[in-house]
């Protein structure tokens, strides 16, 4: 067996069984990433032939778990780069102690920020390799069967005309589903995000256990729109599925990081790859129309390269109306995620069918719904349906936010993030069941 094969062997067989102990073979990187294949495929042949002597192997997995994998593993036994598109991830890994700093891979070229927000780690625990905006993708011959006027807005999913027509995913599955959660709560405010939120998760058929479970949904028709980053829509369009893609003002427009994780093997090749990816050769990749990503490098630099049509990250960045704080999307990683479970991914049918009682009392009282006994009942049930459980002032509980990013191993912590889970999760179907009832009298009126 070819000696190249043997070491790609050998740190497969290291990720299957990471207590087993044994370091890979030099000469291979190991990057665990939540990026689809045609992404790290189009990576890996570009990057071997510009370096033959190292191997590139892949680790796909969600965010969460990718942070999960890396904190359980030992050190020396860890992948060697962290790549994903959630800069809070990113924090919470670097508040672990869980990255290093990969010195002298930094593209000179790449400006300091976008818009306000930084593209590099100002540590240099992470660098910007690509950015990312959040917005929605949309099916054109579905919408158009369906009568649908297309979707600019986040508001515009909210409309009872797109009761089941939605696919959205969970930000506990998908990081990029958490940046954009954080950005519409955000953008809106925490009590006004959630509102939009579940009536959101109402109007949606489903909760794909994947963030690519939405994008393909949307390509074959299964959902008519959904909420997803950036280049799972443009990659779609620009390798001309029926879709299209539209930033909403209320996006951001971040960077998709990359990092050399703490106790990995192959520290030495593991920056190589890493100065790859942030240098030109890597950035036009980014390019190829099964990616479409945005580069961190100024356009001017990629002459000739840019597609028609392509959208330009510091337009976006000038018109967006939500500037993204990091630290706070850091510091409430754990509660948004389960918030967002326990209240609508575990009870999904409950707040559908919530959704569509309210939707059916509105229609059949028309103006009648506006004022009197049945509008005091509509409210009552919308307060019930579309309000968080948490309180803008608990969200923000240094104390509250600490149990949350506690290590859910101490039984204490688990013991207690269990309880409130289970509180949440029996008081939303309760709320959603009381909404109906509400709703059923109001139309009755």
């Amino acid at each position: 067996m070819p000696k190249f094969r043997q070491c790609a062997l050998a740190a497969g067989l290291a990720l299957a069984l990471p207590l087993a102990g044994g370091a890979a073979c030099a000469g291979t990187v190991t990057v665990i990433t939540s990026f689809p294949k045609d992404l790290t495929q189009a990576y890996k042949t570009a990057f071997e032939k510009a370096h033959p002597g190292i191997t590139l192997e892949f680790l796909n997995k969600n965010t969460v778990a990718g942070l999960a994998y890396v904190r359980e593993t030992p050190v020396g036994q860890r992948p060697d780069v962290f790549w994903a598109s959630a800069p809070d991830a990113f924090e919470v890994l670097n508040r672990d102690k869980l990255l290093e700093p990969a010195k002298d891979v930094t593209n000179p070229k790449v400006p300091d920020k976008i818009g306000s927000f930084p593209i590099n780690d100002p540590g240099g625990m992470y660098y910007g390799q690509a950015l990312a905006g959040y917005g929605i993708m949309y099916n054109t011959r579905y919408i158009k069967a369906h009568k649908l006027a297309p979707p600019r807005q986040w508001t515009d999913l909210l409309a009872p005309e797109w009761l089941g027509h939605v696919g959205i995913t969970s930000p506990s599955r998908s990081g990029t589903m958490h940046l954009t959660v954080e950005t519409i709560l955000q953008g809106e405010g925490w009590d006004k995000g959630w509102n939009t939120m579940l009536r959101m998760a109402g109007n949606s058929s489903a909760v794909t256990e994947r963030s690519f479970g939405v994008p393909d949904g949307v390509n074959n028709g299964q959902f008519g729109a959904g909420p997803v980053i950036d280049f799972f829509g443009l990659s779609s369009k620009f390798s001309k599925f029926p879709v299209d893609f539209v930033y909403p003002t209320e996006t951001a427009i971040v960077p998709a990081n990359i990092a050399l994780i703490a106790g990995a093997r192959n520290t030495a090749e593991a920056k190589e790859f890493i100065k790859f990816a942030l240098g030109t050769a890597g950035q036009e990749v980014l390019l190829e129309p099964k990616i479409s990503r945005l580069p961190v490098v100024p356009y001017s630099e990629l002459k000739g390269k840019i597609p028609a049509g392509y959208p330009d990250p510091l337009e976006l960045a000038k018109r967006s109306t939500v500037h993204f704080d990091v630290d706070l999307s850091q510091q409430r990683y754990y509660l948004v995620q389960s918030l967002f479970d326990q209240t609508i991914t575990f009870r999904l049918k409950e707040l559908q069918q919530a959704t569509k009682a309210i939707y059916d009392a509105e229609r059949k009282l028309g103006d009648k719904a506006k004022a009197g006994k049945a509008a005091e009942l509509l409210a009552q049930a919308r307060k019930l349906a579309w309000s968080p459980l948490v309180t803008a002032q608990q969200s923000g509980d240094g104390q509250f936010l600490k149990l949350f990013a506690g290590d859910k191993r101490d039984s204490a912590v688990n013991q207690k993030i269990t309880q409130l889970e289970g509180e949440w999760n029996g008081k939303a179907r309760a709320n959603y069941d009381e909404a109906v009832k509400l709703a059923q009298q109001a139309a009755s009126q």
